[in-house]
């Protein structure tokens, strides 16, 4: 990458993130066994960026929002959480993007309404390239890229911008083939990842952009893409790291779940902010999975991040 990395008393920002905000409704049973739902916020860079600002970063954000109620409680939300909101539009002409989520014993299942949302119409010239290169890391989504092609011309010219400024630049691929078909979701993911500092990506993600591998042949996939540090998201059974030159598996850790909406953003956002404050590979790791796990242990993807006391107390007492 080109230029000099701003320090951490010249960044406005530790992390800015750019993507979709949806307001969640996570299906609760009532006394009675019917459904009600519990309205909270998602959106998988806005989760990640919430997590980094629970985590103490400095943390910014760029979307388009409806010019509707909806709208409105994100910017209340993102606001109470720190989280700077002068690169948020207001689209009158389109609305914020709405999902539910319900469970069974298989898990969690999503419903999306996101279909010309506000966000969906983010375009390159929206994209605020001076607050991008006053930032230490951008942090950007593969489902950013799948909603609309203008959106994910919008994340690539953050990325433009980010690598120019010496910015780092984090990426989730959330590979979701609903919104895209896959031989144009490997093609665009492929392409980004060979851009980018930090990749984040979950198993189900590395499968369908290699196939069937073992999550050691994953690691040496992506980094052979061009990812200069990966972190393979394993799920309860914690996280892979890697650059060229170390590798790890950081175990995650066992706590009672209810709902792990959002725990893969928390995850992101954690691990980011602490790779930023100089942590090694194997501490950011393993503080990254503690969130990640706290996350767990409430409904919805915001309201239960853990705050940065939470997490290291909890790490703590697990020795």
């Amino acid at each position: 990458m080109s230029g000099e990395r701003s320090t951490p008393a010249t960044r406005r920002f530790d992390v800015i993130a750019l993507g979709e905000p949806m307001l969640e409704f996570n299906q609760r049973l009532g006394a009675d066994g019917a459904p009600t739902y519990l309205q909270g916020f998602g959106g998988d860079t806005s989760n990640a960026a919430v997590a980094a600002a629970r985590q103490g970063a400095r943390v910014g954000y760029v979307t388009r929002i409806g010019g509707d109620t909806f709208g409105e409680r994100f910017v209340a939300m993102w606001q109470r959480e720190g989280v700077d909101v002068e690169h948020v539009a207001r689209d009158p002409d389109a609305p914020t993007g709405i999902y539910f989520v319900s469970h069974d014993e298989r898990g969690h299942h999503f419903s999306y309404y996101r279909a010309g949302s506000a966000a969906s119409r983010l375009r390159p010239e929206h994209v605020p390239l001076d607050a991008i290169a006053s930032a230490g890391a951008l942090h950007v989504s593969g489902i950013s890229q799948a909603i609309a092609v203008h959106a994910c011309d919008a994340v690539f010219t953050a990325i433009e911008a980010a690598r120019g400024a010496a910015t780092l630049v984090s990426y989730d691929p959330n590979v979701r083939l609903k919104l895209w078909p896959a031989a144009r979701a490997r093609a665009i993911v492929l392409e980004t990842i060979a851009q980018v500092d930090l990749c984040l990506p979950s198993l189900e993600d590395a499968a369908i952009l290699f196939g069937e591998h073992a999550p050691e042949s994953y690691v040496d996939l992506l980094l052979e893409r061009g990812a200069r540090l990966v972190a393979l998201k394993l799920g309860r059974d914690g996280v892979l790291v890697a650059t060229a030159e170390e590798r790890e598996h950081v175990a995650g850790f066992a706590v009672e779940s209810v709902d792990a909406t959002g725990a893969g953003d928390t995850f992101d956002g954690a691990f980011l902010t602490e790779r930023l404050r100089g942590a090694t590979l194997t501490a950011a790791a393993r503080y990254a999975n503690a969130a990640a796990a706290l996350a767990t242990r409430g409904y919805g993807a915001v309201d239960p991040i853990p705050r940065r006391v939470e997490v290291e107390r909890f790490l703590s007492e697990s020795g």
